[in-house]
């Protein structure tokens, strides 16, 4: 059969490993079909039925770990399996048979037309072949590979940069430049900005198929205060009144060579594979982040446990034998990763799969050289690279703390730094004599680190004990202020941050802004490197400007904050400790300060360095928006600055939570309060210049608009009668008051016809859209696996 991939089968009905992903990416920082990325494992089976082989998804979810065959299979007959294809026979042997699977693996196996977006786009079986150098069988695993092109008819065909511009002084035409000819286009993850036809983009999928391990790896209990992804299923086996749901944790198969000495080598070690694409410097910062965890290996009884080292020249990287760490071109920075192939029976961790988005480190390099200007600029370069290399290595050890079975730990312990599983931000300080020094960092994993993999990786007792000996070691940890909290607690937890340093985060706050305003003040024509384009002072405005923007974020988690533990009954550990109110009304002050319009102004001498962007150096998404044309707009940047502000006090589950504090203890600040110290702050801040006045009233329009939103969208009922209250008598302010200035009464105005068209009707009109924010970390998002 010419043009097709046939498959012999040995063995029917054996479960084994299925996972499909991607051996070529799109190279987009918002559509994330990054390249030598799999998806997660899949336990398969091949059956044979009549002139047909079908391969049937197993449902892992639920099980029965009884010993008895039939309770197992009265289980897995209650439960729907999925059949994912059925592939004709086209010869068979006493021992074998042979489909046809070429159908299927041109089926867009890895689900990528869903992703792309918009548009429809399909699978050109026409314009798609199995792609031979990829595709490789081993005893224990096949490797596959095919070239699929996803086509889209309701997508422009070409990239389209607009007609020739025909300059005044010639009659020949220039070509308009493309998007990101010296910056990346504001949207650079689109598909029209990436692939040479917006309606045609061909990547590689690739398929493994591989034996599943032996059952003689030891699962682990899962406990929330633990750091590890865990995951669950609901064993029909338990016994009458036992809990059902069983939860373990993910981690990797690691064994000691000597189960009787204290500390010994394993029996295999974790050996990671960096990407030979990666740069010769930048695979070395790679590597000494893998080997960041060996000291946290060690004090769980393993020595030379973790390895790193280049990809063997000829090694394939979406084989499934090899942990990689993968350097991932985009057109725009963006998240790295780090993510797993497991046994989704077990847990075991079967192939680590890190990217490393190698345009992550842009946006320090450019801080660092903003806060430490003016600068001798040789000398100031080669720091911020050491600074970019030595935050690489970080990265990469965050990310592979992922693929040992972690999430992030957001703690901020009374210790300082006790995780690389933080969110790390460079910790900068005010010298005496106004200048900036960006102090060092940790250069190896935290005192948490050394808890975590005790936990996954540490010799334990077997059986009924394993649980008591790992609650014991958490016990301990949570007594010496090493604990774990994340993601989803960083809203309310009054000591959960990412992205800013210190315990107390209104101090934090308050010292931040002092050394944003000495940065500011510092800005000039130094900060840029001679020759640059003076407009490209912008690139070290932004990041100064929205310095504060994280640690705003995280102090806003004092305001109705509770400090908790993932208690247990019996355990001793207090469950709800709400946080004080004079901390709460600290915090808020230190909030509201980063409102006021001296802040939010930007240095006249600043003001006047940044002309129009030359050509083919356009705006991104890394600049301020522009309601000015082609100048630098001033007033702006105060809006976005203010909005992000503004929404981290009025969040939806935020006003709840003071709604809800203020009815159980009246003493505590409640929602009215916090406005009415908002709208006190915006609506009466004084104001040096008319450039103050003007941003003043930018922060009005905001304030406003986001007052109506939370009147319009809150799902409880009393945020939207005290944020339509506060909107109403914030109307009666402005009908009252005198005008005092030229453009305060066209202001006024303006906001109260606003304020009324919302009073009017709250439901349907829709606030205006607030201005977005450029991304000011190495991340544009955070989410669990950078995934965050």
């Amino acid at each position: 059969m010419a043009g097709s991939l046939l498959l012999e089968i040995r063995r029917l009905d054996t479960d084994f490993l299925f996972t499909a992903g991607l051996a070529t990416g799109l190279g987009s920082p918002d559509i994330l079909l990054d390249r030598q990325r799999n998806d997660v494992g899949h336990v398969v089976r091949f059956e044979r039925t009549g002139p047909r082989v079908l391969l049937i998804e197993q449902n892992t979810y639920f099980r029965s770990r009884s010993t008895d065959p039939e309770e197992r299979r009265a289980v897995a007959d209650s439960f729907a399996r999925s059949v994912l294809w059925g592939f004709p026979v086209v010869a068979e042997s006493p021992d074998a048979v042979l489909v046809e699977a070429t159908s299927f693996l041109l089926s867009d196996v890895p689900n990528v037309a869903k992703a792309l977006t918009p548009g429809g786009y399909r699978v050109d079986p026409t314009r798609s072949s199995i792609y031979l150098p990829g595709t490789k069988a081993f005893p224990r695993n096949t490797e596959i590979e095919a070239t699929l092109t996803y086509v889209a008819d309701d997508v422009a065909p070409l990239m389209d940069f607009g007609p020739p511009i025909v300059p005044a002084s010639t009659d020949r035409a220039v070509p308009r430049p493309a998007p990101g000819l010296a910056g990346e286009p504001l949207l650079a993850g689109t598909i029209e900005s990436i692939a040479p036809r917006a309606n045609v983009v061909t990547l590689r999928a690739h398929v493994s198929l591989v034996e599943l391990p032996g059952d003689d790896f030891e699962p682990r209990h899962y406990d929330p205060r633990s750091g590890y992804v865990g995951f669950s299923f609901l064993d029909f086996g338990a016994g009458v009144g036992e809990r059902e749901v069983t939860h373990l944790i993910r981690r990797h198969r690691l064994q000691k060579k000597d189960p009787a000495a204290a500390v010994s080598d394993p029996v295999e070690p974790l050996r990671y594979c960096v990407d030979r694409g990666a740069p010769p410097d930048v695979r070395e910062a790679i590597i000494e982040g893998v080997r960041w965890w060996l000291p946290a290996f060690e004090a769980a009884g393993f020595s030379n446990a973790i390895e790193g080292a280049v990809l063997p020249e000829d090694a394939d990287p979406m084989d499934m034998r090899y942990h990689m760490i993968t350097w991932t071109h985009r057109s725009h920075r963006s998240w790295s990763r780090g993510a797993t192939v497991d046994d989704p029976r077990t847990g075991e961790i079967l192939k680590a799969n890190v990217s490393l988005g190698s345009m992550r480190e842009h946006q320090e390099f450019r801080l660092i050289e903003a806060l430490t200007a003016p600068f001798p600029h040789d000398e100031s370069a080669a720091e911020a690279r050491r600074a970019a290399m030595a935050r690489i290595t970080r990265t990469a050890a965050h990310e592979v703390g992922h693929t040992l079975g972690l999430a992030h730990n957001f703690y901020a312990s009374s210790h300082g730094y006790i995780s690389v599983m933080d969110y790390s931000p460079l910790d900068v300080r005010l010298r005496v004599d106004g200048s900036i020094e960006v102090m060092p960092r940790a250069v190896c994993v935290g005192e948490w680190d050394l808890v975590a993999i005790r936990y996954g990786y540490g010799d334990l007792p077997v059986g009924e004990a394993q649980p008591e000996a790992l609650a014991a070691i958490l016990d301990q940890a949570w007594e010496r202020d090493l604990r774990f909290f994340t993601n989803q607690d960083q809203s309310v937890h009054p000591r959960v941050r990412q992205w800013s340093s210190g315990v107390d985060q209104a101090d934090e706050l308050r010292r931040l802004m002092a050394v944003r305003r000495a940065a500011l003040d510092r800005l000039g024509e130094a900060t840029i490197r001679p020759g640059a384009f003076m407009a490209t002072l912008e690139e070290a405005l932004v990041p100064v400007y929205l310095l504060h923007r994280f640690t705003t974020e995280a102090a806003a988690s004092l305001l109705g904050g509770q400090e908790f533990a993932y208690a247990r009954r019996g355990d001793g550990l207090t469950p709800i400790t709400r946080e004080p109110a004079s901390n709460q009304r600290r915090a808020l002050a230190a909030i509201l300060a980063t409102l006021a319009p001296a802040e939010l102004t930007i240095p006249a001498a600043v003001l006047d360095l940044i002309p129009p962007r030359p050509f083919g150096f356009g705006l991104t998404r890394d600049h301020f928006p522009r309601t000015t044309g082609a100048t630098f707009d001033p007033i702006t940047p105060a809006a976005v600055a203010a909005d992000l502000t503004v929404a981290a006090l009025l969040a939806p589950d935020r006003a709840a939570r003071l709604v809800a504090q203020h009815a159980i203890d009246p003493d505590r600040p409640g929602l009215a309060e916090v406005l009415d110290k908002l709208i006190e702050t915006v609506a009466e801040a004084t104001t040096a210049s008319p450039y103050e006045a003007e941003v003043r009233r930018a922060v009005e329009r905001v304030l406003v608009d986001r007052l109506a939103w939370l009147g319009r969208v809150a799902p409880n009922g009393q945020v939207r009668a005290v944020a339509l209250a506060n909107l109403a008598g914030y109307a009666e302010r402005l009908r009252t008051l005198t005008s005092a200035g030229s453009g305060e009464r066209e202001h006024h105005a303006y906001v109260l016809a606003d304020i009324e068209r919302h009073l009017a009707a709250p439901a349907t009109v829709v606030p205006a859209h607030p201005t977005p924010a450029p991304p000011v970390s190495a991340d544009t998002g955070q989410r669990w696996l950078d995934h965050p």
